[in-house]
């Protein structure tokens, strides 16, 4: 196959798992986000570092967000939201941070394949991705050409995206608002 093969492929793919994420789970995700005082992100490898953007985004937005392990990551209390994305919603270090941000009063928003996960069950709003890992046991409604959990990966991603679209929706904000708080260091 060529690029282009590939890529109507993939797109095919992504368009099957964002257009059937529950849109009343999505609206509970930006509602949690919103009216959370702190916004905690974390995940474990690739998931990890989809979540990271979602961390900048919402820091471009001006909401205090943080990526879980960062050595300038504050203590969770009990207005913060715990965002954690995991495929299995298994990982043993995200179970820990899920079971901790409960501890302190937290909430927890979940993005993953597997709702009936240990994570989800502790979480109060799972977004599900239906889409296969080879990680989760349960391994969603489509079949992919992707290597390991891509599809699930770059869906997450492109999900989070959404959210802070919705979230700039709700608080009227553009672009242009956003770009004054860009990294200016580079």
């Amino acid at each position: 196959m060529n690029n282009k093969e590939y890529a109507d492929i993939v797109l095919k793919e992504l368009t099957h798992t964002l257009t059937a994420i529950d849109q009343e789970a999505a609206k509970q995700f930006v509602s949690l986000i919103d009216q959370g005082d702190e916004i905690f992100c974390a995940g474990a490898g690739r998931s990890g570092f989809q979540v990271k953007g979602f961390a900048m985004r919402l820091m471009h937005m001006g909401i205090h967000s943080y990526v879980v392990g960062e050595t300038c990551t504050p203590n969770i209390a009990e207005n913060g939201v715990l965002v954690i994305c995991s495929g299995s919603g298994e990982t043993k270090s995200l179970v820990n941070h899920a079971a901790k941000a409960k501890e302190m009063g937290a909430r927890v928003a979940l993005i993953t394949i597997n709702t009936e996960s240990t994570i989800a069950k502790m979480a109060d709003v799972v977004v599900e991705i239906s889409a296969p890992s080879p990680k989760s046991a349960k391994q969603g409604d489509i079949k992919s050409i992707q290597p390991m959990g891509s599809l699930f990966e770059q869906s997450e991603g492109i999900f989070m995206d959404i959210a802070v679209m919705m979230l700039m929706e709700k608080r009227n904000m553009t672009s242009d608002t956003m770009f004054g708080r860009h990294a200016n260091m580079e």
